[in-house]
């Protein structure tokens, strides 16, 4: 046989025969479908169920939870998403240590450490994180905005390779949701309302992270929200139940699984359902997650998915932060049903993991009540099997922690990202400003600030302006809710006043962060310069408004003109505003009749 591989402090790797030779599921000379058989095999149902249980972690124990540690000792679970990335280093040690664990089990089964998007700027504790020390560039749609697939691979290659060297192997990323209802509060997180470019912008995202092919050089993918979670009813999201249901008034449903069908081409390894009930689409009235009209009629059976299908996080039980907050189920369409009932609905749906659930005893159940058999359980241990052989997990789990700290946020990393934030900024209207006066600003950090001019407190001291806006959000209440900037897209009629004042007296840039399409009516006649960014450091900013870098990005959805033309539009139908302010492609955009 061949020579045992090592620990990462140098002892054995997975000795089961204590004699330095390998079980065949080890050997990586074989096929990967061998080893998975042969695992497979030796595995028990409670082994097998421990691995469809895709649980949330945080490094050593920080904060309210328990770091997950346990439920790899305890319970066998093998999957986690990482609630948070510390330093390069520490995350790297961490990855060895929960390796260590899973090695010490009576199979050896690696885990598989995943995470939500890490390289931007938004903080969501749902969605999105910052932290770690990562290379950051734009949010999702701003690289949609440069419309430069070679551009997003190259970043896309840099987030693998940040994300390979801590240890995280799985992106639960990207979405391939279309952006056609303004008000939704994740269009940060997509590519857009334009389907072309989406796909365009998808295949080259997925294939950056994973390559042409998995291997144990990739990142692999969890696309999401299956079959597209863009249009919910009124803007509002599925995290709630005020958006329980995608609705299609414009019949638009299969607009919304173009991107998909690119990320299928592009070889994405997972799929997560949405949360969302698919209404009036023609397929069952419940959530994507327990459907299996969406997952095994039309994922499996038309498209031919055969990849790891993982449910949208804590579907079935909720989750609880000790002593903050009791988040609940988001079991859209099955409500009334048990828990028990509810899961046996998600497997026979066709899912093989269960989000956010860290309890065995729930497949376990429904295995032993007959609901549920051994055998479409081996279907989906399988597929999970499979992706931890082809990500080399087997081979070799662990990572340098000394490399970790030479390959995340280098400077030429750092650098890509800073270029990919500058290629997405969008020049609105308006000429940029001249630099080297008296400087008045506004979310902008003013030591950065003195680069461009002298800073002064008052704007009537000022000769220019410079003012970084958000998009307006109407806000909500619970702890959750307060993170998913929904509703309204107008300013505040008395905030609007005060900025439309403000460019009145002196020459003034407003650079507007597009996390949504905002309203930007009141400010496009008063502007000296009117800028759309995507997620970018103050001095990308700065170096376009006064004319030291060319602003190249174009608008990756249309801004509508009026909160009354979103809510005229129907939420399924791209470009379906009357009339916009600025259109998708602006400013190079054709022109496009009024609705």
């Amino acid at each position: 046989m061949t020579a045992r591989l090592r620990h990462h402090d140098g002892t054995p790797f997975r000795d089961l025969n204590h004699n330095g030779t390998m079980e065949p599921y080890e050997d990586p000379r074989l096929p990967v479908e061998e080893r998975v058989d042969d695992l497979l095999d030796r595995m028990t149902l409670a082994e097998k169920a421990a691995l469809m249980c895709h649980g949330r972690m945080l490094p050593g124990g920080h904060g309210p939870f328990p770091s997950g540690a346990h439920l790899i000792t305890e319970r066998g679970l093998t999957a986690f998403g990482m609630m948070a990335v510390p330093d390069a280093r520490t995350m790297a040690e961490w990855n060895n240590h929960v390796q260590d664990l899973a090695a010490a089990g009576r199979l050896g089964i690696p885990v598989t450490l995943a995470s939500d998007p890490r390289h931007g700027f938004t903080e969501n504790p749902a969605t999105a994180f910052t932290g770690g020390g990562f290379s950051t560039g734009p949010e999702p749609i701003g690289l949609a905005a440069t419309d430069d697939p070679a551009l997003v691979r190259e970043y896309a290659e840099l987030i693998g390779r940040e994300l390979r060297a801590v240890g995280i192997r799985l992106a639960i990323h990207p979405m391939a949701d279309l952006a056609t209802e303004p008000r939704w509060a994740r269009i940060s997180g997509t590519f857009g309302e334009d389907a072309d470019r989406a796909s365009r912008t998808i295949a080259a995202y997925i294939r950056g992270l994973q390559g042409e092919r998995i291997g144990p050089d990739s990142v692999a993918c969890m696309t999401k929200h299956f079959p597209g979670g863009g249009p919910q009813f009124r803007g509002e999201d599925s995290h709630f139940a005020a958006g329980r249901r995608l609705v299609y008034p414009g019949g638009a449903f299969e607009q919304h699984l173009r991107p998909f069908e690119a990320a299928f081409e592009a070889g994405t390894a997972q799929i997560m359902p949405a949360y969302a009930i698919p209404s009036g689409s023609g397929l069952a009235e419940v959530g994507a997650n327990f459907n299996h009209d969406v997952i095994t009629g039309l994922l499996r059976g038309k498209y031919g998915f055969d990849g790891v299908v993982c449910t949208d996080f804590n579907a079935i039980t909720g989750m609880d932060v000790p002593g903050i907050v009791s988040l609940p189920p988001r079991h859209w369409g099955v409500e009334e049903l048990s828990v028990p009932e509810q899961v046996a609905l998600t497997l026979d749906a066709g899912a093989d993991q269960l989000g956010g659930e860290t309890d065995p005893e729930l497949i376990l159940t429904v295995v032993r009540s007959g609901a549920v058999s051994e055998a479409r359980i081996d279907e989906s241990v399988r597929r999970i099997l499979r992706d931890k052989f082809r990500l080399g997990l087997f081979d070799d789990p662990y990572v340098d922690a000394d490399a970790a700290v030479g390959l995340v946020g280098t400077p030429d990393g750092r650098a890509l990202g800073r270029r990919v934030q500058a290629r997405s900024l969008v020049h609105l209207a308006g000429q940029p400003l001249d630099g080297g006066g008296r400087l008045y600003v506004e979310g902008v950090d003013r030591e950065v600030a003195s680069r461009y001019g002298t800073v002064v407190d008052r704007p009537q001291d000022a000769d220019v302006a410079v003012i970084r806006l958000a998009t307006p959000y109407e806000r909500r209440e619970g702890m959750l809710e307060q993170a998913f900037h929904s509703g309204s897209l107008e300013f505040e009629p008395a905030e609007a006043a005060r900025l439309a004042e403000l460019a009145g007296a002196l020459p003034t840039a407003f650079v507007a962060q597009l996390e949504r399409p905002a309203v930007l009516t009141p400010l496009e006649p008063r502007a000296a310069l009117l800028v759309g960014e995507f997620g970018a450091a103050d001095d990308v900013v700065l170096d376009a408004v006064f004319g030291r870098a060319p602003m190249t990005g174009s608008l990756p959805f249309d801004l509508p003109r009026s909160d009354a033309a979103v809510e005229a539009a129907r939420e399924d139908v791209a470009f379906d505003t009357r009339d916009p302010l600025f259109r998708c492609g602006h400013p190079t955009a054709p022109r496009r009749a009024a609705r």
